[in-house]
């Protein structure tokens, strides 16, 4: 009996100490098998109590007093399956007839406190069915992205969602996207994630860091093109508008639209193409828009217009020539000028990082998801990488990228550098990569005298 009891402390210690240190582990090792345990035994009891049951139908009413017994019991929606995830638990429930969709995601909150869960999402599978997600713990804390992730072609793995799932980046389904963050936000490291989980696709990198090249610069070895300042930004956009014309000059001639060809295989972009005709696709990053956008003088405003108005082209026709841009910046809204709300209502894609105006958060989901605006300006200051991210369906969800430092993206450019396309256009942005000239530093204030 004492053995017994020693062994018995000694798991509850460890049981603890891992919830402390280790929730994954935890979760992995106790966690799961007790929570299954609790959503089985109080499921009916929780759903009854959430007004998730429905009355018995008539016919069972009548069968009952037909035959003198008890009334049968509402119905809670029928468990179909009940998966374990390294995260939490996935529970796909049948709806009875009369209930919604709605009625689930209206009671997630309840159903977290019923279940002991850290976290409760909900969302439709078909009509009828509607899988509940629950995480036992944190996942956003310490982010931590499963060993294998489903690969396709131009679809990226970025971050977690607060659900347990794994966040893309899927350039096919939305194929531009906004990014906003304040300084310290996790903006650049979210921007990091993207740009390792591009290195090894066959993709051509474009970039304008117009401070400087400070961001991108050093992820210069995996880059096809990059501008460093406003100047240089607007001749490589127009080059990119001169490529996508030449994209679509290529599709339509390939269309094969006689007669004779099944519909299936006529091409109205490079992804209808055979592999050896369909040309590179082009993701353009660009760190901070606000940069390219403000003016001082007329020459710099006319510069302005000519960015901006590239902009707009390549995100109204870039989609099916293969050219997605992924647009960063601090600050964004309409006090940028003309053409600005309309580069934004062609972004599909919203992430917004810790913001420091309500403005922001308006500019990225006031128009797709008005509700994600309160959860984006409330992003604690502490959680660095914690964003909500929606796109035009209206859905959203808390995301965070992992950490990757610098040097760990340096280095997977480094890797990959001989996955750079040859694109003639854009040869003359060609960044270079040699050594670094020796820059005096800034001269320092001379001390005050007494």
């Amino acid at each position: 009996m004492t053995a017994f009891t020693v062994a018995l402390v000694l798991v509850v210690a460890a049981a603890g100490l891992l919830r402390w240190r280790r929730p994954a582990w935890y979760w992995l090792a106790f966690g799961v098998t007790l929570a299954a345990l609790r959503v089985l035994v109080r499921y009916r009891s929780v759903m009854d109590a959430c007004g998730l049951t429905v009355p018995p139908a008539r016919w069972r009413l009548s069968l009952a007093r037909a035959t003198n017994r008890p009334i049968p019991e509402p119905r809670p929606p029928r468990i179909r399956r009940l998966r374990p995830t390294r995260t939490g638990l996935v529970l796909r429930l049948k709806l009875r007839p009369g209930q919604d969709v709605f009625d689930i995601a209206a009671a997630s909150d309840r159903l977290r406190h019923s279940f002991s869960m850290f976290g409760v999402t909900s969302r439709e599978v078909r009509s009828g069915v509607v899988e509940v997600r629950m995480t036992g713990y944190d996942v956003l804390k310490r982010v931590q992205m499963p060993a294998e992730t489903e690969t396709r072609a131009m679809r990226v793995p970025v971050a977690l969602r607060e659900d347990g799932s794994v966040h893309y980046r899927d350039y096919r389904a939305i194929p531009h996207a906004l990014t906003l963050g304040a300084t310290e936000s996790g903006k650049s490291v979210y921007q990091r994630n993207l740009v390792a989980g591009l290195a090894p696709l066959d993709v051509a990198l474009v970039g304008i860091d117009c401070k400087q090249g400070v961001e991108l610069f050093p992820l210069a070895r995996r880059f096809s093109a990059l501008a460093d300042s406003p100047d240089t930004a607007a001749e490589l956009l127009d080059a990119l508008v001169a490529r996508m014309a030449d994209v679509y000059r290529l599709i339509r001639t390939q269309q094969r639209i006689t007669v004779d060809v099944p519909d299936a295989e006529i091409a109205a972009d490079i992804w209808d193409l055979p592999d050896e005709l369909r040309p590179t696709p082009v993701v353009v990053l660009v760190d901070e828009v606000a940069e390219l956008a403000l003016y001082a003088t007329k020459e710099e405003e006319r510069r302005r217009d000519r960015i901006i108005t590239a902009l707009v082209r390549l995100a109204q026709l870039g989609r099916a020539a293969g050219i997605y841009l992924e647009i960063c910046g601090q600050r964004f809204g309409s006090e940028l000028g003309k053409g600005i709300t309309m580069l934004r209502a062609q972004l599909t894609g919203r992430t917004a990082h810790r913001l420091n105006d309500e403005t922001s958060a308006n500019m990225a989901f006031g128009d797709i998801a008005p509700d994600a605006v309160l959860a984006a300006i409330q992003i604690p200051a502490e959680l660095r990488g914690l964003a909500i991210a929606g796109d035009a369906s209206g859905g959203w969800h808390r995301i965070r990228a992992p950490h990757t430092s610098l040097r760990q993206a340096v280095n997977l450019c480094n890797r990959y550098a001989d996955r750079i396309p040859d694109l003639p256009e854009l040869a003359p942005f060609r960044p270079t990569t040699g050594t670094a000239t020796e820059l005096v530093p800034p001269a320092k204030a001379s001390p005050a005298t007494a």
